[in-house]
Protein backbone atom coordinates (compact mmCIF):
# COMPACT_ATOMS: atom_id res chain seq x y z
CA UNK A 1 0.00 0.00 0.00
CA UNK A 2 1.34 3.34 -1.17
CA UNK A 3 1.65 5.44 2.19
CA UNK A 4 3.06 8.84 0.80
CA UNK A 5 1.98 11.68 2.53
CA UNK A 6 2.14 15.07 1.47
CA UNK A 7 3.97 17.76 3.90
CA UNK A 8 2.47 21.07 4.72
CA UNK A 9 4.41 23.77 3.66
CA UNK A 10 6.73 25.05 6.49
CA UNK A 11 5.82 21.91 8.82
CA UNK A 12 8.31 18.68 9.19
CA UNK A 13 5.24 16.83 10.47
CA UNK A 14 3.55 14.93 7.66
CA UNK A 15 -0.57 14.20 7.27
CA UNK A 16 -0.22 11.21 8.13
CA UNK A 17 1.61 11.88 11.41
CA UNK A 18 -0.81 14.39 12.27
CA UNK A 19 -3.74 11.81 12.05
CA UNK A 20 -1.91 9.46 13.66
CA UNK A 21 -1.06 11.77 16.68
CA UNK A 22 -5.15 12.57 16.55
CA UNK A 23 -5.43 8.88 16.79
CA UNK A 24 -3.45 8.28 19.77
CA UNK A 25 -5.11 11.26 21.32
CA UNK A 26 -8.62 9.70 20.60
CA UNK A 27 -7.26 6.25 22.03
CA UNK A 28 -5.55 7.91 25.40
CA UNK A 29 -8.94 10.15 25.63
CA UNK A 30 -10.56 6.48 25.51
CA UNK A 31 -8.83 4.85 27.78
CA UNK A 32 -9.23 7.65 30.57
CA UNK A 33 -13.39 7.59 29.23
CA UNK A 34 -13.33 3.54 29.99
CA UNK A 35 -11.50 4.01 33.35
CA UNK A 36 -13.84 6.46 34.79
CA UNK A 37 -16.92 4.49 33.39
CA UNK A 38 -14.91 1.07 34.87
CA UNK A 39 -14.64 2.77 38.18
CA UNK A 40 -18.63 4.03 37.94
CA UNK A 41 -19.81 0.54 36.75
CA UNK A 42 -17.66 -1.68 38.22
CA UNK A 43 -16.55 -0.34 41.35
CA UNK A 44 -19.63 2.10 42.32
CA UNK A 45 -21.97 -1.04 42.43
CA UNK A 46 -19.12 -2.74 44.23
CA UNK A 47 -18.69 -0.10 47.04
CA UNK A 48 -22.53 -0.07 47.17
CA UNK A 49 -23.20 -3.77 47.39
CA UNK A 50 -19.78 -3.64 49.98
CA UNK A 51 -21.64 -0.76 52.37
CA UNK A 52 -24.85 -2.66 51.86
CA UNK A 53 -23.64 -5.87 53.21
CA UNK A 54 -21.39 -4.22 56.04
CA UNK A 55 -24.17 -2.94 57.02
CA UNK A 56 -26.40 -6.24 57.16
CA UNK A 57 -23.64 -7.99 58.51
CA UNK A 58 -23.25 -5.45 61.22
CA UNK A 59 -27.23 -5.81 62.20
CA UNK A 60 -27.09 -9.41 62.02
CA UNK A 61 -23.70 -9.57 64.36
CA UNK A 62 -25.04 -6.82 66.58
CA UNK A 63 -28.68 -8.60 66.93
CA UNK A 64 -26.53 -12.08 67.40
CA UNK A 65 -24.21 -10.13 70.41
CA UNK A 66 -27.87 -8.78 71.91
CA UNK A 67 -29.93 -12.30 71.44
CA UNK A 68 -26.35 -14.06 73.36
CA UNK A 69 -27.00 -11.05 76.24
CA UNK A 70 -30.66 -11.27 76.29
CA UNK A 71 -30.97 -15.67 76.57
CA UNK A 72 -28.31 -15.49 79.36
CA UNK A 73 -30.21 -12.47 81.15
CA UNK A 74 -33.82 -14.33 80.98
CA UNK A 75 -31.82 -17.71 82.01
CA UNK A 76 -30.37 -16.45 85.11
CA UNK A 77 -33.95 -14.46 85.65
CA UNK A 78 -35.63 -18.19 85.64
CA UNK A 79 -33.10 -19.67 87.62
CA UNK A 80 -33.41 -16.81 90.62
CA UNK A 81 -37.20 -17.19 90.27
CA UNK A 82 -36.51 -20.70 90.98
CA UNK A 83 -34.23 -19.84 93.73
CA UNK A 84 -36.86 -17.58 95.25
CA UNK A 85 -39.05 -20.71 94.52
CA UNK A 86 -37.52 -23.18 96.35
CA UNK A 87 -36.93 -20.32 99.52
CA UNK A 88 -40.64 -20.35 99.99
CA UNK A 89 -41.27 -24.00 99.74
CA UNK A 90 -38.32 -24.47 102.28
CA UNK A 91 -40.57 -22.17 104.52
CA UNK A 92 -43.98 -23.72 104.05
CA UNK A 93 -42.48 -27.32 104.55
CA UNK A 94 -42.01 -25.96 108.50
CA UNK A 95 -45.60 -25.82 108.94
CA UNK A 96 -45.99 -29.13 107.36
CA UNK A 97 -43.85 -30.97 109.89
CA UNK A 98 -44.04 -33.34 112.44
CA UNK A 99 -42.52 -31.14 115.11
CA UNK A 100 -44.90 -27.99 114.09
CA UNK A 101 -46.07 -26.53 117.20
CA UNK A 102 -48.73 -23.73 117.58
CA UNK A 103 -46.74 -22.12 120.50
CA UNK A 104 -43.14 -23.68 119.83
CA UNK A 105 -40.33 -23.31 122.24
CA UNK A 106 -37.25 -21.70 121.76
CA UNK A 107 -35.60 -24.70 120.86
CA UNK A 108 -38.45 -25.45 118.44
CA UNK A 109 -37.31 -21.93 116.40
CA UNK A 110 -33.88 -22.94 116.65
CA UNK A 111 -34.52 -26.30 114.92
CA UNK A 112 -36.53 -24.06 112.01
CA UNK A 113 -33.61 -21.95 111.73
CA UNK A 114 -31.31 -24.82 111.35
CA UNK A 115 -33.45 -26.66 108.58
CA UNK A 116 -33.79 -23.40 106.53
CA UNK A 117 -30.13 -22.76 106.82
CA UNK A 118 -29.36 -26.12 105.38
CA UNK A 119 -31.34 -25.59 102.41
CA UNK A 120 -29.71 -22.87 102.05
CA UNK A 121 -27.10 -20.74 103.63
CA UNK A 122 -28.89 -17.19 102.20
CA UNK A 123 -31.31 -17.44 105.24
CA UNK A 124 -30.63 -15.49 108.39
CA UNK A 125 -33.12 -15.88 110.79
CA UNK A 126 -37.19 -17.10 111.32
CA UNK A 127 -39.73 -15.92 113.14
CA UNK A 128 -43.58 -17.15 114.06
CA UNK A 129 -46.23 -14.85 114.28
CA UNK A 130 -49.97 -14.54 114.90
CA UNK A 131 -52.56 -12.91 112.50
CA UNK A 132 -52.45 -10.07 114.94
CA UNK A 133 -48.60 -10.13 114.15
CA UNK A 134 -47.38 -10.56 117.68
CA UNK A 135 -44.35 -12.57 117.44
CA UNK A 136 -44.99 -15.97 119.19
CA UNK A 137 -41.37 -17.26 118.40
CA UNK A 138 -37.89 -16.60 117.08
CA UNK A 139 -34.55 -17.58 116.59
CA UNK A 140 -31.44 -15.66 114.56
CA UNK A 141 -29.27 -13.09 115.83
CA UNK A 142 -31.50 -10.16 116.65
CA UNK A 143 -32.84 -11.46 119.66
CA UNK A 144 -34.57 -8.02 120.83
CA UNK A 145 -36.60 -8.52 117.64
CA UNK A 146 -38.09 -11.78 120.04
CA UNK A 147 -41.09 -9.56 121.06
CA UNK A 148 -42.21 -6.95 118.40
CA UNK A 149 -45.21 -6.25 116.61
CA UNK A 150 -45.22 -6.58 113.00
CA UNK A 151 -49.08 -5.45 113.11
CA UNK A 152 -47.90 -2.01 111.04
CA UNK A 153 -45.11 -3.19 108.64
CA UNK A 154 -45.59 -3.15 105.05
CA UNK A 155 -45.00 -6.87 104.47
CA UNK A 156 -47.53 -7.89 107.07
CA UNK A 157 -50.37 -5.98 105.85
CA UNK A 158 -49.72 -7.01 102.24
CA UNK A 159 -49.66 -10.78 103.19
CA UNK A 160 -53.06 -10.59 104.87
CA UNK A 161 -54.67 -8.80 102.52
CA UNK A 162 -53.60 -10.31 99.32
CA UNK A 163 -55.26 -13.83 98.07
CA UNK A 164 -51.78 -15.67 97.90
CA UNK A 165 -50.73 -16.82 100.79
CA UNK A 166 -46.87 -15.55 100.65
CA UNK A 167 -45.35 -12.12 100.04
CA UNK A 168 -41.70 -11.29 99.09
CA UNK A 169 -40.87 -7.58 100.43
CA UNK A 170 -38.07 -5.40 98.16
CA UNK A 171 -34.60 -4.86 100.41
CA UNK A 172 -35.24 -2.57 103.27
CA UNK A 173 -33.96 -2.00 106.57
CA UNK A 174 -36.82 -2.53 109.18
CA UNK A 175 -36.06 -2.77 112.51
CA UNK A 176 -32.40 -4.30 112.70
CA UNK A 177 -31.57 -1.25 110.61
CA UNK A 178 -29.48 -3.53 108.05
CA UNK A 179 -30.71 -4.25 104.46
CA UNK A 180 -32.55 -7.65 104.04
CA UNK A 181 -35.40 -9.80 102.35
CA UNK A 182 -38.06 -10.84 104.18
CA UNK A 183 -40.13 -13.82 102.99
CA UNK A 184 -43.12 -14.62 104.40
CA UNK A 185 -45.88 -17.51 104.37
CA UNK A 186 -49.36 -17.77 106.23
CA UNK A 187 -51.01 -20.74 106.99
CA UNK A 188 -54.78 -21.08 108.04
CA UNK A 189 -54.77 -23.65 111.23
CA UNK A 190 -57.76 -24.08 112.77
CA UNK A 191 -59.95 -20.88 112.57
CA UNK A 192 -56.63 -18.75 112.65
CA UNK A 193 -53.77 -17.59 110.29
CA UNK A 194 -50.04 -18.07 111.32
CA UNK A 195 -46.79 -16.46 109.58
CA UNK A 196 -43.93 -17.77 109.43
CA UNK A 197 -41.48 -15.08 108.24
CA UNK A 198 -37.71 -15.57 107.44
CA UNK A 199 -35.38 -13.40 106.06
CA UNK A 200 -32.32 -13.84 103.52
CA UNK A 201 -28.92 -12.28 103.84
CA UNK A 202 -28.06 -9.31 99.89
CA UNK A 203 -24.41 -10.82 100.66
CA UNK A 204 -25.52 -14.38 100.44
CA UNK A 205 -28.03 -13.57 97.20
CA UNK A 206 -25.47 -11.89 95.33
CA UNK A 207 -22.78 -14.70 95.68
CA UNK A 208 -25.53 -17.25 94.30
CA UNK A 209 -26.13 -14.55 91.54
CA UNK A 210 -22.15 -14.71 90.88
CA UNK A 211 -22.08 -18.42 90.57
CA UNK A 212 -24.78 -18.76 87.85
CA UNK A 213 -23.50 -15.56 85.85
CA UNK A 214 -21.82 -16.11 82.79
CA UNK A 215 -20.29 -14.37 79.85
CA UNK A 216 -17.07 -12.23 79.20
CA UNK A 217 -16.54 -8.85 81.64
CA UNK A 218 -20.73 -9.71 82.05
CA UNK A 219 -21.78 -7.87 85.46
CA UNK A 220 -25.42 -8.33 87.08
CA UNK A 221 -27.62 -7.21 89.73
CA UNK A 222 -30.96 -6.48 90.53
CA UNK A 223 -33.26 -3.38 90.77
CA UNK A 224 -36.46 -2.94 92.00
CA UNK A 225 -39.03 -0.77 90.66
CA UNK A 226 -37.72 2.44 91.79
CA UNK A 227 -34.65 1.67 90.30
CA UNK A 228 -32.67 0.99 93.57
CA UNK A 229 -30.35 -1.79 93.85
CA UNK A 230 -31.48 -4.87 95.65
CA UNK A 231 -28.83 -7.02 94.81
CA UNK A 232 -25.58 -5.81 93.67
CA UNK A 233 -21.91 -6.66 93.50
CA UNK A 234 -19.38 -4.62 95.55
CA UNK A 235 -17.46 -1.73 94.11
CA UNK A 236 -20.58 -1.09 91.46
CA UNK A 237 -23.02 -0.04 93.77
CA UNK A 238 -24.54 -0.44 97.13
CA UNK A 239 -27.56 -2.06 97.90
CA UNK A 240 -30.66 0.46 98.17
CA UNK A 241 -28.67 2.82 95.87
CA UNK A 242 -30.18 4.29 92.89
CA UNK A 243 -29.14 2.36 89.46
CA UNK A 244 -28.07 4.74 86.47
CA UNK A 245 -29.98 2.44 84.19
CA UNK A 246 -33.61 2.44 85.19
CA UNK A 247 -35.59 0.09 82.58
CA UNK A 248 -38.30 1.38 80.67
CA UNK A 249 -41.35 -1.53 80.55
CA UNK A 250 -42.39 -3.63 84.03
CA UNK A 251 -42.53 -7.02 82.08
CA UNK A 252 -40.81 -9.26 79.86
CA UNK A 253 -37.44 -8.71 78.36
CA UNK A 254 -35.58 -6.18 76.77
CA UNK A 255 -31.61 -5.50 75.44
CA UNK A 256 -30.38 -2.11 74.26
CA UNK A 257 -27.33 -0.05 74.40
CA UNK A 258 -26.57 2.17 76.93
CA UNK A 259 -23.84 4.46 78.14
CA UNK A 260 -23.11 3.56 81.77
CA UNK A 261 -20.61 6.33 83.70
CA UNK A 262 -19.30 7.07 80.30
CA UNK A 263 -18.62 3.87 78.59
CA UNK A 264 -20.75 2.58 75.70
CA UNK A 265 -22.37 -1.17 77.19
CA UNK A 266 -24.87 -3.21 75.79
CA UNK A 267 -27.38 -4.20 78.94
CA UNK A 268 -30.16 -6.79 79.19
CA UNK A 269 -32.82 -6.91 81.77
CA UNK A 270 -35.25 -9.34 82.70
CA UNK A 271 -38.23 -8.94 85.05
CA UNK A 272 -38.61 -12.01 87.62
CA UNK A 273 -41.92 -13.25 88.40
CA UNK A 274 -41.94 -14.39 91.91
CA UNK A 275 -41.03 -10.80 92.76
CA UNK A 276 -41.24 -7.00 90.93
CA UNK A 277 -37.54 -6.84 90.11
CA UNK A 278 -35.46 -6.93 87.07
CA UNK A 279 -32.48 -8.58 86.57
CA UNK A 280 -29.70 -6.62 84.47
CA UNK A 281 -27.08 -7.99 82.90
CA UNK A 282 -24.17 -5.41 81.51
CA UNK A 283 -21.54 -5.85 79.57
CA UNK A 284 -19.17 -3.38 77.23
CA UNK A 285 -19.98 -3.49 74.00
CA UNK A 286 -15.87 -3.72 72.73
CA UNK A 287 -16.75 -6.90 74.35
CA UNK A 288 -20.22 -7.62 73.38
CA UNK A 289 -19.64 -7.02 69.67
CA UNK A 290 -15.79 -8.08 70.19
CA UNK A 291 -16.42 -11.24 67.54
CA UNK A 292 -18.12 -8.60 65.07
CA UNK A 293 -15.39 -6.27 65.14
CA UNK A 294 -12.97 -9.04 64.42
CA UNK A 295 -14.50 -10.78 61.19
CA UNK A 296 -15.56 -6.88 59.81
CA UNK A 297 -12.09 -6.41 59.83
CA UNK A 298 -10.68 -9.83 58.13
CA UNK A 299 -14.26 -8.81 55.81
CA UNK A 300 -12.92 -5.25 54.65
CA UNK A 301 -9.45 -6.39 54.24
CA UNK A 302 -10.61 -9.21 51.99
CA UNK A 303 -13.41 -7.51 50.18
CA UNK A 304 -10.47 -4.19 49.47
CA UNK A 305 -8.18 -6.81 48.26
CA UNK A 306 -10.87 -8.86 46.29
CA UNK A 307 -11.92 -5.67 44.63
CA UNK A 308 -8.21 -4.38 43.75
CA UNK A 309 -6.98 -7.56 42.04
CA UNK A 310 -10.62 -8.30 39.66
CA UNK A 311 -9.99 -3.93 39.17
CA UNK A 312 -6.36 -4.48 38.00
CA UNK A 313 -7.17 -7.56 35.68
CA UNK A 314 -9.79 -5.79 34.19
CA UNK A 315 -7.67 -2.58 33.73
CA UNK A 316 -5.06 -4.72 31.93
CA UNK A 317 -7.16 -6.84 30.00
CA UNK A 318 -8.97 -3.81 28.65
CA UNK A 319 -5.91 -1.61 28.16
CA UNK A 320 -4.24 -4.62 26.16
CA UNK A 321 -7.42 -4.54 23.94
CA UNK A 322 -7.50 -0.63 23.19
CA UNK A 323 -3.87 -0.74 22.28
CA UNK A 324 -4.66 -3.62 19.81
CA UNK A 325 -7.28 -1.67 18.73
CA UNK A 326 -5.27 1.69 18.05
CA UNK A 327 -2.82 -0.59 16.00
CA UNK A 328 -5.73 -1.81 14.18
CA UNK A 329 -7.05 1.74 13.10
CA UNK A 330 -3.30 2.75 12.16
CA UNK A 331 -3.09 0.30 9.91
CA UNK A 332 -6.91 0.99 8.27
CA UNK A 333 -6.39 4.54 8.05
CA UNK A 334 -4.90 4.96 5.17
CA UNK A 335 -8.37 3.11 3.85
CA UNK A 336 -10.42 4.82 5.52
CA UNK A 337 -8.96 7.50 4.13
CA UNK A 338 -9.23 6.53 0.61
CA UNK A 339 -12.98 5.53 1.13
CA UNK A 340 -14.27 8.61 2.21
CA UNK A 341 -12.20 10.67 -0.59
CA UNK A 342 -14.36 7.99 -3.22
CA UNK A 343 -17.29 8.65 -1.29
CA UNK A 344 -16.78 12.58 -1.76
CA UNK A 345 -16.43 11.94 -5.33
CA UNK A 346 -19.46 10.21 -5.58
CA UNK A 347 -21.32 12.58 -3.51
CA UNK A 348 -20.34 15.23 -5.43
CA UNK A 349 -20.98 13.58 -8.54
CA UNK A 350 -25.05 13.04 -7.38
CA UNK A 351 -24.93 17.15 -6.83
CA UNK A 352 -23.40 17.73 -10.00
CA UNK A 353 -25.67 15.50 -12.65
CA UNK A 354 -28.88 16.65 -10.38
CA UNK A 355 -27.81 20.51 -11.09
CA UNK A 356 -26.81 20.19 -14.43
CA UNK A 357 -30.36 18.55 -15.28
CA UNK A 358 -32.31 20.92 -13.62
CA UNK A 359 -30.47 23.72 -15.30
CA UNK A 360 -30.44 22.07 -18.81
CA UNK A 361 -34.48 22.46 -19.27
CA UNK A 362 -34.33 26.59 -19.00
CA UNK A 363 -31.30 26.46 -20.81
CA UNK A 364 -32.46 24.55 -23.65
CA UNK A 365 -35.77 27.08 -23.28
CA UNK A 366 -33.77 29.93 -23.74
CA UNK A 367 -32.05 28.83 -26.36
CA UNK A 368 -34.83 27.63 -28.89
CA UNK A 369 -36.43 30.78 -28.33
CA UNK A 370 -33.29 32.49 -28.81
CA UNK A 371 -33.27 30.12 -31.96
CA UNK A 372 -37.31 31.18 -33.33
CA UNK A 373 -36.07 35.63 -32.32
CA UNK A 374 -33.40 34.84 -34.99
CA UNK A 375 -35.66 33.48 -37.71
CA UNK A 376 -38.33 35.92 -37.45
CA UNK A 377 -36.07 38.54 -38.60
CA UNK A 378 -34.32 36.54 -40.86
CA UNK A 379 -34.94 37.30 -44.37
CA UNK A 380 -35.17 34.53 -45.94
CA UNK A 381 -38.45 33.44 -43.74
CA UNK A 382 -40.04 36.89 -44.62
CA UNK A 383 -39.58 38.27 -41.61
CA UNK A 384 -40.07 41.86 -41.35
CA UNK A 385 -41.07 44.04 -39.27
CA UNK A 386 -44.65 44.76 -38.85
CA UNK A 387 -47.36 45.76 -36.19
CA UNK A 388 -47.51 42.83 -34.73
CA UNK A 389 -44.33 41.83 -35.03
CA UNK A 390 -42.82 43.86 -31.39
CA UNK A 391 -45.37 42.11 -29.35
CA UNK A 392 -44.69 38.64 -31.04
CA UNK A 393 -41.21 39.38 -29.73
CA UNK A 394 -42.17 40.51 -26.57
CA UNK A 395 -43.97 36.96 -26.23
CA UNK A 396 -40.90 35.24 -26.48
CA UNK A 397 -38.70 37.07 -24.49
CA UNK A 398 -41.35 36.53 -21.63
CA UNK A 399 -40.44 33.22 -22.33
CA UNK A 400 -36.71 33.63 -22.22
CA UNK A 401 -37.53 35.66 -19.16
CA UNK A 402 -39.55 32.72 -17.06
CA UNK A 403 -37.00 29.94 -18.13
CA UNK A 404 -34.02 32.52 -16.60
CA UNK A 405 -36.24 32.88 -13.35
CA UNK A 406 -36.87 29.30 -13.39
CA UNK A 407 -32.72 29.00 -13.18
CA UNK A 408 -32.06 31.22 -11.03
CA UNK A 409 -34.42 29.82 -8.72
CA UNK A 410 -32.75 26.51 -8.88
CA UNK A 411 -29.60 28.36 -7.76
CA UNK A 412 -31.45 29.67 -5.21
CA UNK A 413 -32.59 26.87 -3.82
CA UNK A 414 -29.58 24.83 -3.95
CA UNK A 415 -27.70 27.78 -1.75
CA UNK A 416 -30.61 27.49 0.61
CA UNK A 417 -30.37 23.72 1.12
CA UNK A 418 -26.64 24.54 2.08
CA UNK A 419 -26.95 27.18 4.55
CA UNK A 420 -29.12 27.84 7.10
CA UNK A 421 -30.88 31.52 7.08
CA UNK A 422 -31.75 33.37 10.25
CA UNK A 423 -35.66 33.26 10.38
CA UNK A 424 -37.19 37.15 11.16
CA UNK A 425 -39.39 36.31 13.96
CA UNK A 426 -43.10 38.05 14.90
CA UNK A 427 -45.67 37.13 16.54
CA UNK A 428 -48.24 35.13 14.07
CA UNK A 429 -51.62 32.70 14.36
CA UNK A 430 -50.75 29.60 12.55
CA UNK A 431 -54.26 29.05 11.61
CA UNK A 432 -54.20 32.17 9.58
CA UNK A 433 -50.90 31.18 7.85
CA UNK A 434 -52.66 28.40 6.96
CA UNK A 435 -55.43 29.95 5.43
CA UNK A 436 -53.40 32.64 3.65
CA UNK A 437 -51.26 29.26 1.79
CA UNK A 438 -54.74 27.40 0.91
CA UNK A 439 -57.19 30.59 -0.08
CA UNK A 440 -57.67 32.00 -3.31
CA UNK A 441 -56.29 30.41 -6.02
CA UNK A 442 -54.61 26.99 -4.99
CA UNK A 443 -58.25 26.04 -3.12
CA UNK A 444 -59.75 26.84 -6.68
CA UNK A 445 -56.98 24.56 -8.42
CA UNK A 446 -58.27 21.80 -5.74
CA UNK A 447 -61.70 22.61 -6.48
CA UNK A 448 -61.15 22.09 -10.47
CA UNK A 449 -59.03 18.91 -9.93
CA UNK A 450 -62.10 17.20 -7.56
CA UNK A 451 -59.84 17.71 -4.90
CA UNK A 452 -61.48 18.41 -1.40
CA UNK A 453 -59.89 20.79 1.29
CA UNK A 454 -60.93 20.12 5.09
CA UNK A 455 -59.44 22.56 7.48
CA UNK A 456 -59.95 20.90 11.10
CA UNK A 457 -58.34 24.25 12.88
CA UNK A 458 -58.07 24.37 16.85
CA UNK A 459 -60.11 27.47 17.26
CA UNK A 460 -58.08 28.74 20.76
CA UNK A 461 -54.67 27.80 19.03
CA UNK A 462 -52.43 30.21 20.58
CA UNK A 463 -50.08 32.52 18.36
CA UNK A 464 -46.45 31.72 18.02
CA UNK A 465 -42.85 33.67 17.86
CA UNK A 466 -42.02 32.61 14.04
CA UNK A 467 -40.93 33.86 10.53
CA UNK A 468 -44.44 33.73 8.45
CA UNK A 469 -43.48 33.88 5.15
CA UNK A 470 -40.53 30.87 5.28
CA UNK A 471 -43.44 29.15 7.19
CA UNK A 472 -45.83 30.03 4.34
CA UNK A 473 -43.45 28.31 2.09
CA UNK A 474 -43.32 25.60 3.96
CA UNK A 475 -46.91 24.90 4.10
CA UNK A 476 -47.16 25.77 0.39
CA UNK A 477 -44.75 22.68 -0.60
CA UNK A 478 -46.31 20.41 1.56
CA UNK A 479 -49.80 20.91 0.43
CA UNK A 480 -48.56 21.39 -3.15
CA UNK A 481 -47.13 17.89 -2.27
CA UNK A 482 -49.74 17.07 -0.89
CA UNK A 483 -51.78 17.73 -4.40
CA UNK A 484 -49.32 16.24 -6.47
CA UNK A 485 -49.83 12.72 -4.81
CA UNK A 486 -53.63 12.70 -5.37
CA UNK A 487 -54.18 11.18 -8.59
CA UNK A 488 -58.03 12.06 -9.67
CA UNK A 489 -60.10 12.86 -6.65
CA UNK A 490 -59.02 12.72 -2.93
CA UNK A 491 -58.85 15.00 -0.03
CA UNK A 492 -56.61 16.84 1.88
CA UNK A 493 -56.64 17.44 5.76
CA UNK A 494 -55.17 20.65 7.40
CA UNK A 495 -55.52 20.10 11.27
CA UNK A 496 -54.31 21.85 13.83
CA UNK A 497 -54.17 21.68 17.91
CA UNK A 498 -51.93 22.14 20.89
CA UNK A 499 -49.83 19.71 22.46
CA UNK A 500 -48.20 20.98 25.80
CA UNK A 501 -45.98 23.88 25.16
CA UNK A 502 -46.22 23.42 21.32
CA UNK A 503 -48.75 23.76 18.55
CA UNK A 504 -48.83 21.34 15.53
CA UNK A 505 -49.68 21.79 12.00
CA UNK A 506 -50.43 18.88 9.81
CA UNK A 507 -51.49 17.62 6.03
CA UNK A 508 -52.90 14.49 5.09
CA UNK A 509 -53.60 13.37 1.73
CA UNK A 510 -55.27 10.58 0.78
CA UNK A 511 -52.64 9.64 -2.46
CA UNK A 512 -50.51 6.89 -3.38
CA UNK A 513 -47.98 6.94 0.08
CA UNK A 514 -44.56 6.35 0.52
CA UNK A 515 -42.64 3.37 0.65
CA UNK A 516 -40.28 3.06 3.73
CA UNK A 517 -37.40 3.15 1.39
CA UNK A 518 -38.67 6.24 0.15
CA UNK A 519 -39.15 8.02 3.35
CA UNK A 520 -35.67 7.61 4.19
CA UNK A 521 -34.66 10.22 1.17
CA UNK A 522 -37.54 12.15 0.81
CA UNK A 523 -35.57 15.02 3.19
CA UNK A 524 -32.17 14.37 0.76
CA UNK A 525 -31.44 17.52 -1.92
CA UNK A 526 -32.82 16.59 -5.12
CA UNK A 527 -34.48 13.44 -4.28
CA UNK A 528 -37.80 13.47 -5.74
CA UNK A 529 -40.14 11.12 -6.90
CA UNK A 530 -42.34 13.03 -9.57
CA UNK A 531 -41.42 13.51 -13.44
CA UNK A 532 -38.42 15.58 -14.55
CA UNK A 533 -39.65 18.76 -14.91
CA UNK A 534 -42.33 18.57 -11.77
CA UNK A 535 -39.80 18.95 -9.04
CA UNK A 536 -36.42 19.75 -8.29
CA UNK A 537 -35.96 17.76 -5.35
CA UNK A 538 -34.94 20.54 -2.96
CA UNK A 539 -38.44 21.66 -1.56
CA UNK A 540 -38.33 19.52 1.69
CA UNK A 541 -35.38 19.76 2.23
CA UNK A 542 -35.44 23.38 2.79
CA UNK A 543 -38.77 22.60 4.24
CA UNK A 544 -36.98 20.70 7.34
CA UNK A 545 -33.93 23.47 7.35
CA UNK A 546 -36.74 25.87 7.69
CA UNK A 547 -38.59 24.33 10.30
CA UNK A 548 -35.29 23.19 12.32
CA UNK A 549 -33.95 26.52 12.18
CA UNK A 550 -37.66 27.72 14.05
CA UNK A 551 -36.51 24.74 16.46
CA UNK A 552 -39.07 22.65 15.23
CA UNK A 553 -39.81 19.44 13.60
CA UNK A 554 -41.36 17.74 11.14
CA UNK A 555 -42.68 14.25 11.21
CA UNK A 556 -44.19 11.99 8.24
CA UNK A 557 -46.20 8.94 8.68
CA UNK A 558 -46.74 7.36 5.18
CA UNK A 559 -48.34 3.66 3.69
CA UNK A 560 -48.44 2.91 0.31
CA UNK A 561 -52.36 2.74 -0.90
CA UNK A 562 -52.76 4.84 2.07
CA UNK A 563 -51.59 8.56 1.82
CA UNK A 564 -49.18 10.53 3.90
CA UNK A 565 -49.21 13.00 6.63
CA UNK A 566 -46.50 15.63 7.64
CA UNK A 567 -46.96 16.90 11.00
CA UNK A 568 -44.99 20.29 11.67
CA UNK A 569 -44.37 20.92 15.26
CA UNK A 570 -43.19 24.57 16.69
CA UNK A 571 -42.83 25.58 20.23
CA UNK A 572 -44.68 28.49 21.61
CA UNK A 573 -42.78 31.72 22.92
CA UNK A 574 -43.51 34.61 24.62
CA UNK A 575 -45.33 36.98 22.61
CA UNK A 576 -45.50 40.29 24.48
CA UNK A 577 -44.17 44.05 23.28
CA UNK A 578 -44.52 42.40 19.47
CA UNK A 579 -46.90 43.70 16.78
CA UNK A 580 -48.89 41.47 15.03
CA UNK A 581 -47.44 40.68 11.45
CA UNK A 582 -49.90 37.87 10.38
CA UNK A 583 -52.84 39.76 10.05
CA UNK A 584 -54.91 40.40 6.59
Amino acid sequence: MNTTQKTEPGQGVTVKDTNHQASRYYFQKLKRRILLIMIVAFVTPLMLLSIYFHFQFNLTMKQSGKMQLLSLAESQRNTIDLFLQERLVNIFNLFHGRDFKIDPGQNDMDAYLKRLQETSDAFVDVGFLNESGHKIGYAGPFPFLRRKNYKDEFWFTSLMKRPSNYFITDIYRGFRDKPHLTMAVKQLVGDSYYIMRATLDPDRFYQYLKTIGQGQHVDSFLINLSGEYQVVAPGSGEVLQKSPFQPTNTGGSTVEEFVWNGQSELIAYAWLKQVPWALVVRQPLKTAYARMFITRRYIIIGSALTVILLFSAVVVITGRLLTRAEKMEKDRYELRSQLFHAAKLVSVGELAAGVAHEINNPLAIISSQCGVIRDMFDPEFGGEIGPQTPAQVNEELEIIDTAVARAKGITQKLLSSSRKSTPLISRCNLNQILDDVVGGLLEREFEVSNIDLVRDYDAHLPDIMTDADQLRQVFQNLINNAGDAIDGSGTITISTQRVDNCVKASVTDSGCGMSQEVLGKIFLPFFTTKEVGKGTGLGLGISLSIIEAMGGTIDVQSMPGAGSTFTITLPINSTEEVEPTCQN
